[in-house]
């Protein structure tokens, strides 16, 4: 969600606006939600698969799914956060190529982290990075706050750097090289702080009726590939 993700090249006030913005008590609350949306995107990874957490925070996500492997990279050092089984790398988003072996993941998971890079560029770069890591045929997921559905409140985070919408977010992933396995324009609300279910089975009962997401998504899902050769 908004409340996830670190930027890339982060200031030096960024730490303490993250102590602000989320505390423990955010945290775990936020675990709580996120175990029903990681429940869902697990039709995406199978349960053998080794997935990788791009700006994993406090490990929402990575802590949850299933996977043969779990990787997760931040610029902060959140190990205390992590499963004990999570393999952590401390590096920034558009290095990690320089940390990690190239086709090695069967799954990139990104989310809430590309409105934090500097620049267009940076996204399609990032994208590029993620194309690099995943094997052929590995699968690149990706949840992102749409500017279009936002609007304004796009900005309440000072660390936002880039807009996004589901078609610019699919077009970066185009010139990365990445091929749509399926785009999802309204997907969850803004932030866990806004209108989303808060109790986990009313988060459970949002994500089974499609309709609902049209009335509260202003996040989009975009789930890719990187083209397998052909056999």
């Amino acid at each position: 969600m908004s409340d996830r993700g670190i930027e890339v090249g982060a200031s030096d006030n960024l730490p303490s606006i993250y102590a602000r913005r989320f505390s423990d008590e955010d945290a775990a609350h936020r675990a709580d939600i996120w175990r029903e949306i990681t429940r869902f995107l697990q039709r995406y990874v199978a349960p053998t698969a080794i997935v990788l957490d791009i700006a994993c925070d406090r490990g929402a996500f990575i802590n949850q799914i299933q996977a043969g492997e779990r990787w997760a990279v931040d610029l902060r050092d959140v190990r205390d956060h992590l499963d004990a089984d999570v393999r952590f790398v401390r590096s920034d988003g558009l290095s990690l190529l320089d940390q990690l072996e190239p086709d090695s993941m069967d799954v990139v998971f990104m989310s809430n982290y590309l409105e934090h890079l500097a620049s267009a560029d940076a996204v399609v770069n990032q994208l590029k990075v993620a194309y690099g890591l995943l094997k052929p045929g590995g699968r690149a997921i990706i949840l992102q706050p749409n500017i279009r559905l936002v609007g304004g409140s796009y900005w309440d985070f000072l660390d936002h750097k880039t807009p996004l919408t589901e078609k610019s977010l699919e077009e970066a992933g185009h010139a990365a090289g990445l091929v749509t396995e399926e785009l999802i324009t309204r997907f969850l609300p803004y932030t866990t702080k806004s209108r989303f279910p808060q109790a986990a089975w009313l988060v459970r009962a949002y994500l089974a009726v499609r309709p609902v997401w049209w009335l509260l998504g202003r996040q989009s899902l975009y789930v890719a590939r990187r083209p397998a050769p052909p056999a």
